[in-house]
């Protein structure tokens, strides 16, 4: 049983992949846009994923790809928006071009592709929105600030956009991912529970259940966060 198609944008390694081995399993065809496939040959392989190489922050390809998507795999009934950049350092020696390169990459490329939704989903009307925030997106810490500029940009635009599709049976989620993920932060030799770090597996499935929320009870933001971590 298929269950529509599934676009995660500015697929990787970790998340990612997890919610694309979770989606596949479920019956969704999964289309994974990144700027390098290549490093996705195994994901591909193990899933029957399609892979669609473009940049995000570039409106034209985002506008050739979700066609492309619709046209070969069908309507979306879920967009992922998982792409970012971690660009930090002392104020004083911060690079503005590289500030606003890291802006575009996690703020103004998350509207391109909600934009591209939402205008599919409108026309169809259903469908499920979701961007992966992090503690940057409600904390700003020290040196971090290209990141937590970027990341309270895309929680204001979940926010405003959760406000103004809901009534119109479109769901938009914002994810607080207030910890590291196992698949980037865990060391093998590291003392402590395993599950100290964010299960991407795990993540995966919260991401899921959201899109099965019952839209007489849904949530436009969700926290997840390791047991152990402070908050």
């Amino acid at each position: 049983m298929t269950h529509g198609t599934a676009l995660i944008v500015g697929a990787g390694k970790g998340l990612s992949a997890s919610l694309a081995r979770r989606l596949a399993a479920e019956g969704f065809h999964v289309a994974l846009m990144a700027r390098n496939v290549d490093k996705l040959t195994a994901l591909v392989r193990e899933t029957s994923a399609r892979t669609y190489p473009g940049d995000a922050r570039d409106p034209a390809a985002i506008e050739t790809i979700f066609e492309r998507v619709e046209r070969e795999l069908g309507p979306l009934e879920l967009v992922v928006f998982n792409a970012g950049e971690r660009y930090r350092g002392p104020i004083e020696e911060l690079a503005p071009e590289k500030v606003l390169d890291a802006y575009r990459t996690t703020a103004f490329a998350g509207f391109l592709a909600a934009q591209a939704a939402a205008k599919r989903m409108l026309k169809q009307g259903r469908g499920s929105i979701f961007f992966t925030g992090a503690t940057a997106s409600v904390k700003a810490l020290p040196q971090s600030v290209p990141f937590s500029m970027a990341k309270f940009a895309l929680r204001a635009l979940a926010q405003s956009l959760a406000r103004e599709l809901a009534p119109k049976n479109i769901h938009v989620v914002h994810f607080v991912l207030d910890g590291g993920l196992a698949s980037s932060w865990a060391k093998p030799t590291e003392t402590g529970p395993a599950d100290r770090w964010l299960d991407p597996d795990a993540v995966a499935q919260a991401y899921l259940d959201a899109h099965r929320q019952h839209r007489s009870a849904w949530s436009w933001e969700i926290e997840l966060r390791p047991w152990v971590e402070t908050f």
